[in-house]
């Protein structure tokens, strides 16, 4: 990350002041640097050292699909893990699923690999080769280009709770069998259009 803080430079012509103001003058200015330098290095301060997981605030916009997939994905809370660092290779969450949610639309990445390591609860994985019942203590990975589409669902009646990482591949894209939808990422921003290519 830039660092935003703003330098300000001062010269100072004491040559006229006593010995005993210029000292103190001296003193006073490097009280209010001081304070300067903390009011304009708040970027690097933002960055911190360690967090409690399960403290770090859920992303504000539940999902970034269109409508009518958006709604679907009720009951899912993603925490963004790799984002309060920083971080730009790779993302990092920590996603809730109520009962009943899923973790996705069930897709599959060109570029970008995926991998998830449960923490609570018994997800059910879904990709091409049928159905897998989960627990805590396991993990699946998703290699790009495979096509093989993938999506946890929480059909159990406790919450599911789980890492999810993945890299950030420039010009990845997403296909997604069950759905009449496709996504392409375009200067890191995800566009969704029909089969069709229509927009949505």
């Amino acid at each position: 990350m830039e660092n935003d803080g703003i330098a300000i430079n001062f010269k100072l012509d004491l040559s006229y002041a006593s010995r005993h103001d210029a000292i103190r003058f001296k003193h006073a200015f490097s009280i209010a640097s001081l304070t300067l330098n903390i009011g304009f290095t708040m970027s690097e301060q933002e960055i911190p050292i360690a967090v409690a997981a399960s403290q770090v605030a859920p992303r504000a916009q539940r999902s970034v699909y269109p409508e009518p997939f958006a709604s679907r994905m009720k009951g899912r809370v993603k925490r963004p893990l790799g984002d309060l660092f920083g971080l730009t290779n790779f993302g990092v969450n920590l996603t809730h699923l109520l009962p009943g949610s899923g973790s996705a639309l069930r897709h599959a990445h060109a570029k970008q690999d995926e991998f998830i390591y449960i923490l609570k609860g018994h997800p059910t994985l879904i990709t091409n080769t049928g159905e897998t019942l989960l627990s805590p203590g396991m993990c699946a990975g998703f290699k790009a280009g495979t096509g093989n589409a993938h999506q946890l669902l929480n059909k159990s009646n406790e919450e599911v709770i789980y890492l999810e990482l993945g890299d950030r591949s420039a010009g990845d894209s997403v296909m997604y069998p069950d759905d009449d939808l496709q996504a392409t990422l375009i200067e890191g921003k995800w566009k969704f259009a029909h089969k069709d290519g229509s927009p949505y």
